[in-house]
């Protein structure tokens, strides 16, 4: 997502699912704030495509999933997100007979914007790495060749992985799956080449 806005006063956690269910535009909910969620970039819209693309193309005849970013995943006991992309294999959890949140992803990514990077990289990345599951959290340039790979090596600890060359892969163990960055920026136009 582009950008957030901050929506009116803090709510209940009851309010927001009910108001985020009905509603036409998507909003995160974070520490009793709901936050409306803007458009993204053509840029931002095609890697989330080629990302989502390639992970597809890896995950058939696999007991394995992969969501764009219309999927709400719940970071906690009363947080929810939209990641760009989420994948997981195995089986899919989910809250409640709504069927609209994911509470057991395996990989997050997240394409970075001049608006959300810190976000990404702060809050975002902290909700993040306490779901127990995550074991990649990717975040991915939109102006330039680079990927941050954010792999769990134990319950508090992370590898960083930057990749900044078409050649370089982008290796998701959890998932079993290599993308080439030739792939995720694929038909992008890069402002640092």
């Amino acid at each position: 997502m582009s950008a957030q806005t901050q929506l009116n006063a803090p709510v209940t956690l009851e309010d927001y699912l009910s108001f985020e269910r009905q509603a036409t535009k998507k909003y995160e909910f974070v520490e009793g704030i709901i936050y409306a969620m803007s458009g993204a970039s053509r840029q931002h819209n095609m890697i989330v495509g080629n990302l989502h693309g390639e992970l597809w193309t890896h995950f058939k005849k696999r007991h394995c999933n992969v969501y764009m970013s219309d999927m709400r995943v719940k970071v906690n006991q009363t947080d929810y997100v939209y990641p760009d992309v989420v994948a997981l294999c195995g089986d899919t959890e989910l809250e409640d007979e709504q069927f609209d949140t994911l509470l057991n992803p395996s990989v997050i990514i997240e394409v970075l914007s001049t608006y959300t990077q810190s976000y990404d990289k702060g809050k975002k990345m902290t909700l993040y790495q306490n779901i127990p599951t995550i074991q990649d959290y990717v975040l991915v340039a939109q102006e330039e060749c680079r990927i941050e790979h954010y792999q769990r090596q134990n319950q508090n600890q992370w590898l960083l992985t930057v990749l900044t060359e078409p050649e370089h892969t982008l290796n998701l163990q959890s998932v079993n799956v290599q993308i080439a960055l030739s792939d995720v920026y694929d038909k992008v136009i890069l402002e640092h080449i």
